[in-house]
């Protein structure tokens, strides 16, 4: 039972990644049916999200100026690339479900390896989902599609969580169908918006013109807690390492996917913000949330807020829809170690999916939805979500050091840049949040400190079923 418990080394458990990660349980192994544009796909959708329809509009007021609200994404989609490419690494090192969770299992200790799972579970994945259900059933009543009443937007919230469970449980071939054409959708109808916006005439460049308050001096203080909701609104651009073990050819299909995925959001959002402020003013919509709306009632007209809600609505289906693919995949990974409930590593005898985990997944998230306690946990979610991949990350460095001749079938450009410029940038963006926003952020550490005493429970029932056995 002790060694059950016992946390190894980073060398000794990445000695022991190199059989142990190779060749995972042959009791349960997920069968590789994802080709590139599937896996592309889910970087993209899982990407755009709530983020980039809501958190311009909040970065406003912390910078104070157009010019640095643009900085703030061009220099999250470098950092968010960075990442990418040095997931593309691990994961082509070690390709199994989980990503981070085996990463760090595998480089640190299994206890690491659990505690990012474990705020997977609530943070990373259930709480997302949550939040944009409710948001899909906000949007949908202020297109007119639904009665603008508390319960019936809870109730198909609800609802929409329970078909997209559903959807992702009766197989990945069906999933993954769904899962493309709605992130064909939303990206033909985010270029929709950007062409016909600039199109319209209706913009004015003048916004971006030297006496305007694009170009004003500037607020730097506030650009940490700036940089941790645009990261927010990045996170997703390591989706694809989620898919690891289903992905076909994984040293070519991994790092192809990782850098184009993230890419492709990059110009994205690029382009979306330089519409916000094309068609208005920032002062318009400096600290309103729904700055798309602002953007396209200046553009098209004031009846444009409902067309422009229902299309956010169908965008945000593709978002919700990848988050419920990818989270029941960390949670498999664990239960197959022995490291979360026995019943999430069960694999669907017919579909050959993780269907109990998927079910796990969408009961949590159901009662989130009714909850309602998610609506204002940004920074709590985007703090949390930054401490496990800055530890995956710098993990690259460590097993180049360590074990310099263990095979990489990819290996991240530029030497040991990527990796340091990811650790400083993610570094100095959660200690500025912190000392800005120390409630959500204290709120994100003990959520993972939690963690602690139930990974403990869990190795002792695993050192005693070990011994009995």
């Amino acid at each position: 039972m002790a060694a059950a418990m016992r946390a190894d080394s980073p060398t000794e458990a990445t000695e022991r990644s190199a059989t142990s990660v190779a060749a995972p349980s042959a009791a349960a192994v997920l069968p590789r049916q994802i080709g590139l544009g599937t896996a592309t796909s889910v970087v993209v959708a899982n990407m755009i999200g709530t983020g980039i329809f809501t958190t311009t509009g909040l970065l406003l007021p912390h910078v104070e100026a157009g010019w640095m609200v643009l900085l703030a994404w061009v220099l999250g989609g470098l950092i968010a690339l960075a990442g990418a490419l040095c997931y593309a690494e691990l994961a082509t090192m070690m390709p199994q479900a989980g990503a981070e969770y085996v990463y760090l299992r595998e480089i640190y200790s299994p206890l690491a390896g659990f505690l990012t799972g474990w705020t997977s579970f609530f943070v990373g994945f259930s709480a997302p989902i949550a939040a944009t259900a409710v948001a899909i059933s906000f949007y949908l009543a202020a297109a007119g599609v639904l009665p603008a009443r508390w319960w019936v937007e809870k109730a198909v919230a609800v609802a929409i969580v329970l078909v997209f469970t559903g959807v992702h449980y009766f197989g990945l071939r069906l999933g993954a169908r769904v899962q493309n054409a709605l992130t064909g959708l939303k990206l033909l109808l985010l270029a929709g918006l950007v062409l016909a916006g600039f199109a319209s005439g209706r913009g004015n460049w003048e916004h971006f013109a030297a006496g305007s308050g694009f170009w004003a001096e500037g607020n730097w203080s506030g650009f940490g807690v700036t940089m941790l909701l645009v990261m927010f609104a990045y996170s997703g651009w390591n989706a694809a390492a989620y898919l690891a073990e289903e992905v076909r050819e994984p040293a070519r299909t991994l790092p192809r996917a990782l850098t184009l995925g993230t890419l492709a959001v990059m110009g994205i959002y690029l382009l979306v913000n330089l519409l916000f402020f094309y068609a208005a003013p920032g002062a318009s919509f400096a600290g309103v949330p729904a700055v798309g709306e602002v953007a396209a009632r200046h553009l098209f007209g004031v009846e444009a807020g409902r067309g422009f809600a229902l299309l956010v609505a169908l965008a945000l289906l593709s978002s919700l829809s990848a988050y419920t693919l990818l989270g029941p995949r960390v949670y498999f990974a664990m239960a197959r170690d022995g490291l979360f409930f026995r019943f999430a590593a069960r694999l669907h005898p017919k579909f050959q999916t993780p269907s109990a985990s998927i079910l796990a997944q969408g009961a949590v998230t159901a009662v989130m939805v009714l909850s309602g306690t998610f609506e204002d946990l940004l920074t709590y979610i985007g703090f949390a979500l930054g401490i496990f991949p800055w530890m995956a990350v710098a993990g690259v460095l460590w097993l180049r050091a360590a074990h310099p001749a263990r095979p990489r079938p990819f290996r991240a450009p530029a030497g040991p840049l990527l990796p340091l410029f990811y650790l400083g940038a993610m570094a100095w963006i959660l200690v500025v949040a912190f000392a800005g926003r120390p409630g959500p952020s204290l709120a994100a550490i003990a959520t993972v400190l939690a963690g602690i005493p139930v990974y403990w429970l869990t190795a002792k029932h695993r050192g005693e079923r070990t011994s009995a056995s």
